[in-house]
């Protein structure tokens, strides 16, 4: 009998989730002391947990339930691909269906260099693709001295080896022998936080000049590629100035470096354009996604190639990589029915021109309350600086970090999914939120802000 079909309680339900459950980016001595949320149902931008509880999921689970929970048409599409052929592999001269769509949808949604995807099961995965294809783009060219690639400092590519490897997480790297080889970190573009007494646009210029200082230094016949994502996520909500990215383009083109931008969080309308490299206006050599592709419904990811490498790849015989699940039916099939209701339904657009301006209004507004150093959004992916001085942009006087778990457990309590990285508070809804549910996401911020301040008071942090 399932647990479905049970009627355990809370604490039951816990206790066997202990027992047997090792949860990702978790203390699990410390979480199984206080016991996980357990998550019943889910609907729109709603979830529900067992104790009936009802939460406005501010996440997007992880970034990913774009179109919100509960499509019919992905669940329909999934449950038929599923009757007619759950899964094959592409591998050995195969191919199927829901992969051939795909890929065409995808070329079809994508920046206009894009024609050819490799499939893969997740944005690790991607990353991981990557550091494999421009190794091998390089090497395919009798040049395989550029292999080194460039990332940034508390950036996220994945919790792989790759992954890890590429992302600039201190804490990552810290357990299991990371970075792997090849390589190497340069600044991020976080003006709150780094940029000192210069202004944000001079502070971005010298962010994005430090990929030509890390180019100098190595040679740039030794470097293969830069990959960023075009808004750090899980670093932060590390929304770059406005004259980053075009330097960063001027400088690998100039370098004959391969541009590669980490759509899995920005991709799929979250900017209120398909993908992050389009709002800021460059166009890279590849793009890995995944997250927003099948709005999670399913797991599944890819990598994005322009005609250049795509060329290079195909003419050098065998790309000796892929995955059991890369363009797995059942999960393309996810992943079309998304991408058509995001097309059809025009919510890229809404975003842009609609429920995200709206959101950003009120977001923005925060940035008035006494604990928030500052505020900022793009599209609906958002970000609230907790500081104990605003006008300083001061650490708190305690361990990083601890403020943000303060504010995070205050909003659960008052049934908002926010999440905390250091002492910032980070938000992306689903794009399917309604005005309502905006205004009632904001209230609940806002007591959550009230509760927190008024703790860090009492606590003596101010």
């Amino acid at each position: 009998m399932s647990l479905h079909q049970t009627n355990l309680t809370t604490l039951q339900l816990r206790a066997i989730d202990a027992a047997h459950h090792m949860h990702p980016f978790t203390d699990t001595k410390g979480l199984n002391a206080e016991g996980a949320r357990v998550i019943v149902k889910a609907l729109g931008v709603h979830l529900w947990d067992s104790e009936g509880n009802k939460i406005i999921d501010g996440m997007s689970g992880l970034w990913n339930v774009n179109i919100g929970y509960g499509r019919e048409e992905i669940i329909e599409a999934v449950a038929q691909q599923m009757r007619e052929l759950p899964f094959y592999n592409t591998f050995f001269k195969t191919t199927h269906l829901p992969a051939i769509e795909l890929s065409r949808l995808l070329a079809e949604v994508t920046p206009p260099q894009f024609q050819r995807v490799f499939f893969t099961g997740s944005g690790s995965e991607s990353n991981d693709t990557i550091i494999r294809m421009v190794r091998h783009y390089w090497a395919a060219q009798d040049r395989p001295g550029k292999s080194t690639i460039i990332a940034r400092k508390n950036g996220y590519h994945g919790s792989t080896m790759g992954g890890a490897s590429l992302g600039g997480m201190k804490p990552m790297h810290a357990q299991g022998g990371l970075p792997i080889p090849g390589i190497v970190h340069i600044a991020q573009p976080y003006w709150y936080g780094e940029g000192g007494d210069q202004s944000p646009e001079e502070f971005g210029l010298w962010a994005a000049r430090e990929l030509e200082r890390k180019i100098d230094e190595l040679g740039a016949d030794t470097i293969a590629a830069f990959i960023a994502e075009p808004i750090q996520g899980a670093g932060g909500v590390v929304i770059p100035p406005s004259t980053y990215w075009q330097e960063i383009q001027r400088i690998c083109r100039e370098r004959d470096i391969l541009l590669v931008s980490d759509e899995v969080i920005c991709g799929f309308g979250r900017l209120g354009e398909w993908f992050g490299c389009e709002y800021f206006g460059y166009e890279p050599d590849i793009m890995s996604m995944a997250k927003g592709i099948s709005s999670g419904y399913l797991p599944i990811g890819g990598v994005m190639v322009n005609e250049k490498v795509a060329q290079v790849i195909a003419n050098a015989g065998d790309f000796n990589h892929g995955y059991t699940y890369s363009g797995h039916p059942a999960a393309a099939a996810a992943a079309i029915a998304n991408i058509k209701i995001l097309r059809d339904e025009k919510i890229v657009e809404r975003v842009k021109t609609d429920i995200g301006p709206y959101m950003q209004k009120q977001w923005l507004a925060l940035g008035d309350h006494p604990i928030v150093g500052e505020a900022r959004m793009v599209g609906l992916v958002g970000a609230l600086e907790l500081t104990p001085n605003k006008q300083a942009r001061a650490s708190w006087p305690v361990e990083t970090g601890t403020v943000g778990l303060i504010t995070r457990d205050y909003s659960f309590q008052n049934g908002l999914v926010m999440r905390a990285t250091r002492d910032t508070m980070i938000i992306a809804p689903p794009l399917v939120i309604s005005h309502e549910e905006v205004d009632e996401l904001i209230s609940k911020a806002k007591k959550t802000l009230n509760q927190a301040w008024a703790e860090v008071k009492r606590r003596g942090y101010v």
